[in-house]
């Protein structure tokens, strides 16, 4: 069964994260699906930019806590977003959370409907956003990132798009990204190429600093007492021992 939708019209690749019974959490085999099929778009001369998008409610749900990615894979899948010679463009009506606020910061715009709610639930289960940080700091506001990482809040697109999580909000996410599907439709390949490689410099750079630091926490505390207790907390329903 696939878990990534793919469709083309006019030179837009579409890729709808379609796993329903998880709400698109970041699982092993849908890391490894998406990876694939951005690789092959990014081949693809017929594909002049890709949409990230997603089926039901939630955008992505984060990383699947029965069945996680390793780490290293996460970290190729946001270093391919933003590498990839095309640009990508995340279009979310749903909620995101945790890992899945990684995929929007490492697409170069993301634009979501009013309705969109965003958090990192992180801190709340005994970990930190640890690999996702690496497209996320070098693009979000540090001030604002600062309180939602610390205190797992939930905030809405208006507030997303203020600190840059986002590009842009709106009551139709389509109209939204219209014009700018429609810019994209109009630019040359080789030109979106290498203007996408200037405005991508410094977020690589965090990768290449960064990247093996941060998998290696995220593979730490994801192996902690205190993150196993809030993760079976989280799926039973109730609050970690921790709460007060």
């Amino acid at each position: 069964m696939t878990s990534v939708e793919r469709t083309r019209a006019r030179g837009i690749e579409t890729l709808a994260l379609d796993s329903p019974h998880n709400r698109n959490a970041l699982s092993a085999a849908l890391v490894g699906e998406l990876t694939d099929a951005l690789a092959d778009c990014g081949k693809e001369d017929g594909v002049r930019a890709v949409v990230l998008t997603h089926t039901g409610t939630t955008f992505s749900a984060g990383a699947d806590l029965r069945d996680p990615p390793d780490p290293d894979a996460l970290v190729a899948l946001l270093r391919l977003l933003v590498e990839l010679p095309k640009p990508v463009v995340a279009r979310v009506t749903g909620h995101v959370r945790a890992g899945g606020l990684g995929l929007l910061a490492a697409c170069d715009i993301a634009a979501a409907a009013h309705t969109a709610t965003f958090a990192f639930t992180e801190v709340r289960i005994g970990v930190a956003p640890a690999v996702i940080s690496l497209p996320l700091l070098p693009r979000t506001d540090p001030r604002a990132l600062a309180r939602y990482y610390l205190t797992g809040e939930r905030f809405d697109a208006a507030e997303a798009a203020r600190i840059g999580l986002l590009t842009a909000a709106g009551d139709d996410v389509h109209a939204v990204l219209e014009p700018v599907l429609d810019g994209l439709r109009r630019s040359a390949p080789e030109a979106l190429a290498e203007t996408k490689r200037l405005l991508t410099a410094r977020v690589l750079e965090t990768f290449d600093r960064d990247a093996a630091q941060l998998t290696a926490l995220s593979a730490r505390l994801f192996s902690t007492p205190r993150a196993r207790e809030g993760m079976t907390a989280f799926l039973e329903r109730r609050d970690p021992e921790w709460v007060l």
